[in-house]
């Protein structure tokens, strides 16, 4: 845990000066102030994180990896600002803050989401590596996103909401919502240091079930914390009638299932060619 601490209090501050240099160009002010206000809202920076942590524990060139992993924060954004819309959440706070619709009116918070989303392509192209390196990571990048990713998940979500889903449907829905830019991250780290083929499997593998633990404790976490100590509306997920976790299985069958996608996360690790210690401790989240 502590090496990860210390690699997080060096990554945070280079991915952060990644996105504000890319913020820093765009001309249309009242646009740019938009797209601060969610880009440095708080926020654990999760996924440029496990990037770079990946990247880093094979020994690769973290400085090559910062568009990229700059990249997932802008496009991770964009899609929090969407998804508290009116239209979608209709949500008042996100990370203890007003949503950006809030803010800055929801026409404003639509273009400031549309803007990280081609930003976050056009930082990705910078990438420094191979050129097929850099086709197959905006091909992953693509594929996250899109409409076999997580905006597939999000249209689950909606369909999802006042109707009865089994718990095969509702992982789907979490896996492409949720996991698809968490898988993504992991594998565009593996992409960026030539991961040989068993290495990219147990990586996949941690990744999917790191995606669905996170996806669990959120569900958990909406029903059990304040809305102070979430930084947006708890028991929001209830309130709508959404499919989550604990509304199908049950609270005990919840943390159950969470515990086993947390053992697979280990397992999974336990089969990579170098210790990775870094990317273990991203498990301590859940303790």
């Amino acid at each position: 845990m502590a090496m990860l601490e210390a690699r997080t209090q060096t990554f945070i501050p280079l991915i952060e000066a990644t996105m504000a240099a890319r913020l820093g160009a765009i001309a249309n002010q009242h646009l740019q102030d938009a797209m601060r206000y969610s880009l440095f809202a708080g926020g654990k920076r999760l996924r440029p994180l496990l990037l770079l942590v990946t990247v880093d524990s094979f020994g690769g060139d973290v400085e090559q990896a910062l568009p990229a992993a700059a990249a997932l924060e802008y496009l991770h954004t964009y899609s929090l600002i969407h998804d508290d819309l009116p239209a979608m959440d209709n949500d008042d706070l996100r990370r203890g803050k007003p949503t950006n619709h809030r803010q800055f009116g929801d026409a404003l918070a639509i273009l400031a989401g549309d803007a990280l989303q081609s930003e976050a392509f056009a930082m990705l192209a910078q990438t420094e590596a191979p050129a097929a390196t850099v086709v197959a990571l905006t091909q992953r990048f693509a594929q996250a996103v899109g409409a076999n990713g997580m905006v597939a998940g999000q249209v689950m979500d909606m369909d999802g909401e006042h109707h009865h889903l089994d718990i095969a449907h509702l992982r789907l829905l979490q896996a492409l919502k949720t996991g698809a830019l968490i898988e993504c991250a992991v594998m565009m780290g593996a992409d960026l240091v030539a991961a040989d083929a068993y290495d990219a499997v147990a990586l996949r593998k941690f990744a999917q079930a790191f995606g669905l633990a996170f996806q669990i404790q959120d569900d958990l976490n909406d029903v059990t914390k304040s809305t102070a100590e979430l930084g947006k509306t708890a028991n929001k997920d209830v309130a709508a009638d959404k499919a989550t976790f604990p509304a199908i299985m049950g609270m005990a069958d919840a943390q159950k299932a969470l515990a086993t996608q947390l053992m697979m996360a280990r397992d999974a690790l336990s089969h990579l060619s170098v210790a990775a210690p870094q990317l273990r401790a991203f498990l301590t989240y859940f303790d």
